[in-house]
């Protein structure tokens, strides 16, 4: 659906953010160099310059998201950081185990001895999301965040209920995944 725009830089990066604020879902790069007339590459540009004078842009495996308050999600009031722990091969029980007890899982953290805290964008709601993001690994040969710390990573994941949340942990207990959780967002603002 090329539409074979033409724009000066900034009208294209204007036009960037009016598409993702407008969009009901996630909108790809290449996507919107084809709209654009652009390649990729000029639009990955313009999302680091957007991003860089504070547009809320996240990139995720589905594509850009424009997004008021990366830390919550809209459709869930309760969020928590959990801790957890396992290998590559578990990474799609996790996060199955996740998104099947209605948790969204937002993003993934991990602690860097030289970088800090690395924190990757994950939007993931559902068992398509999971497999996409999975198929997306596979196909360009990216490692985990987490094979940089033996496994260990962070989930900030959002659900309608602590109570969702609660038995999501306890599954990924039984499954040895679950390391321990960290303190809630509503805790945090206390």
């Amino acid at each position: 659906m090329a539409e074979n725009l033409r724009f000066s830089g900034p009208q294209r990066r204007q036009w960037i953010l009016e598409t993702l604020k407008n969009a009901a879902s996630p909108v790809t790069g290449t996507e919107l160099a084809k709209r654009a007339n652009v390649s990729r590459q000029v639009i990955v540009q313009d999302i680091a310059l957007l991003r860089a004078a504070q547009a809320p842009i996240l990139a995720t495996p589905q594509g850009y998201v424009y997004y008021e308050n990366p830390g919550s999600h809209q459709d869930a009031p309760c969020s928590r950081v959990i801790a957890c722990k396992h290998r590559l091969e578990e990474t799609e029980l996790e996060l199955n185990t996740l998104v099947d007890h209605g948790l969204h899982v937002l993003d993934v953290i991990v602690e860097h001895p030289i970088y800090g805290e690395l924190r990757g964008s994950l939007m993931l709601k559902n068992r398509r999301d999971v497999q996409h993001f999975l198929k997306n690994m596979r196909r360009s040969g990216a490692s985990l965040l987490s094979s940089l710390t033996d496994g260990v990573h962070l989930h900030t994941v959002a659900a309608e209920s602590e109570a969702r949340i609660d038995e999501a942990c306890e599954a990924l207990a039984r499954l040895g995944i679950l390391l321990h959780e960290r303190v809630t967002q509503r805790e945090r603002e206390y």
